[in-house]
């Protein structure tokens, strides 16, 4: 099995191909989150009262 180490590239990564990649990762989680919110909207609303209580009590 090959050691699939990112550090040992040829190339290192750019900041603007990490932030491409970091964009795109955070496009298919919010996708996953929607998705989850409509199989499951039940959970979801518990979800996002859990978050609002959370809001409401943090003190700056």
């Amino acid at each position: 099995m090959p050691d699939t180490d990112p550090s040992d590239d040829a190339s290192p990564e750019t900041a603007a191909q990490r932030r491409a990649r970091r964009a795109q990762f955070l496009r298919d989680l919010m996708e996953a989150r929607e998705l989850r919110d409509r199989v499951q909207p039940r959970r979801a609303r518990a979800a996002r009262m859990r978050q609002q209580m959370r809001m409401r009590t943090f003190r700056w």
